[in-house]
């Protein structure tokens, strides 16, 4: 399979026109040239800290320049970029912290007064304003060195950090200019999560191609609407649950006809999502896209097949391989089921400081593979029509998705645990048109009134996506021969006491 040469992602400004837009934000504009200097003089001041090669420095920030910044600055002075999402509450970036060995971590003086006493390791210095100093040139540095850590969560236990290279970010970068056929002229509004790995791309693919991104940090649909008119925006990345919302929003015609390329991740589209999308914004080209952290990004659907294959996940992006693989490794044949698995040189490195789980996930290519070597094993089950695009069939693992976000059960009964109010608690994900799934708990009260003061206490505890929309109490759980829970029969409780 031919692929470019990578480079270390801090070489991405000297891709663009020296005076042409490469940042636009509420500080103003920054040309390719300033966004040059901007990252020289930034990774000058991580230089100064004279840290060790390869330390990790977390940025805990919304949109800022120094959040954009960051992931090149922190890759020109030798170091590895941890983000950690800005929506996250303190236990939960004091885990980050402590797991990923932070050595800097940056963010802003508000946050700093959240955390409490022990949630930032010893030895780990907290800076809140970015950092300055004489500016460092871009060199040539070893694409297959570790470059940022980005924390998903797992289908058990607390979120896991993967492992990106330089590498695995620079062609991610090429390939998604490539097939989303982005120009100099384009104007992307950044609206994901810059810890999200298509969130992060949206910044390195908009400045491979030469165009400038628009970071946004958005209240209501309306923002997004606003920013699209002020700054002729062409194309906007989305999660299911913000196309509901810009649906529901009004659009002057002139405004969404701005609109060239729209493109879905995190979750599927539905097929009347997919008509509305079309109708709503008819001059825009619209991609359906599956991926997952592991390996960034597998399939897409080309936009001309999207309106005859509205449920299809496509076929491999540039530089992947995907198959659809049996239980025994052998190839499935054209619509049987069988389990996603990715080669090629978007796969990660595996899990920070996790042999066990990268072991479980990152294993070796079938033989008849063509990209060999380490494959991610995704445990989704798909199928390949006779048309050769894949569709998604289920996923193996209980992990939820919702609004975007994979969110583990385990992370939320352990919350919902925490307080002394329920003894047993089981979390599920329910189908939910404008979330694509809700979280739904079922549980066993130790006190009287417990749902109320779990709810208190989460809204204090947990990011808006991870809080529970339904619980469901029951006297006891059910469980199997082995007396485990049995979430098989949770699940049927769950979903019968909603549809009641």
């Amino acid at each position: 399979m031919d692929f470019p040469v990578a480079r270390t992602i801090d070489h991405l400004p000297a891709l663009g026109a020296a005076h042409a837009s490469a940042l636009i934000d509420r500080d103003g504009v920054l040309s390719f040239a300033a966004l040059e200097a901007a990252v020289a003089r930034m990774a000058g001041g991580l230089a100064a800290l004279r840290l060790e090669p390869g330390a990790r420095v977390a940025t805990w920030l919304p949109k800022t320049r120094a959040a954009c910044l960051m992931p090149l600055a922190a890759a020109r002075a030798g170091l590895v970029h941890v983000p950690v999402n800005p929506a996250l509450k303190r236990a939960q970036v004091a885990h980050i912290l402590s797991d990923s060995g932070a050595a800097v971590l940056v963010t802003q003086a508000a946050r700093t007064a959240a955390l409490a006493p022990g949630d930032v390791p010893d030895g780990c210095r907290v800076l809140t304003e970015a950092p300055d100093g004489e500016p460092v040139a871009a060199g040539d540095g070893d694409p297959d060195a570790l470059a940022a850590i980005l924390y998903t969560s797992g289908s058990t236990g607390r979120p896991k950090g993967v492992m990106l290279s330089h590498a695995n970010l620079w062609l991610g970068a090429v390939s998604v200019a490539r097939y989303l056929k982005l120009t100099p002229d384009d104007r992307v509004l950044a609206v994901l999560p810059l810890s999200f790995d298509y969130g992060q791309n949206q910044l390195f693919s908009t400045w491979m191609a030469g165009g400038a991104v628009v970071p946004l940090d958005y209240l209501t649909a309306r923002d997004v609407v606003k920013a699209v008119e002020r700054f002729g925006v062409t194309t906007l990345a989305g999660v299911p649950p913000l196309w509901t919302q810009l649906l529901e929003a009004e659009w002057p015609a002139e405004t969404a006809a701005r609109l060239e390329r729209l493109t879905n991740s995190g979750g599927a589209l539905t097929p009347r999502m997919v008509r509305a999308l079309r109708e709503r914004f008819a001059a825009a080209d619209l991609y359906a896209m599956y991926g997952l952290t592991e390996a960034f990004r597998s399939t897409y659907l080309d936009p001309a097949l999207i309106d005859a294959n509205p449920e299809a996940i496509g076929s491999a992006i540039p530089f992947a391989e995907v198959a659809v693989v049996r239980c025994d490794g052998s190839r499935a044949d054209a619509g049987e089921p069988g389990e996603l698995v990715h080669a090629g040189p978007l796969v990660a490195q595996g899990y920070w400081r996790d042999a066990e789980r990268t072991a479980a996930r990152f294993r070796p290519a079938p033989d008849w593979m063509d990209s060999g070597g380490m494959a991610v094993w995704s445990g989704d089950t798909v199928a390949v029509g006779a048309d050769g695009l894949l569709r998604f069939v289920g996923r193996d693992d209980e992990m939820m998705k919702v609004a975007g976000n994979r969110i583990s059960p385990t992370e939320v009964e352990e919350a919902v645990l925490a307080g002394g109010e329920v003894v047993e608690a089981v979390a599920v994900g329910l189908p939910d048109e404008r979330q694509g799934q809700a979280i739904t708990v079922v549980a066993r009260a130790l006190v009287e009134d417990a749902e109320a003061g779990v709810r208190a206490r989460l809204r204090r505890e947990l990011p808006s996506f991870q809080q529970p929309s339904h619980y469901v109490w029951v006297e006891g759980l059910p469980r199997n021969a082995n007396g485990k829970l049995d979430r098989v029969a949770v699940r049927a409780i769950a979903e019968q006491a909603v549809r009641s």
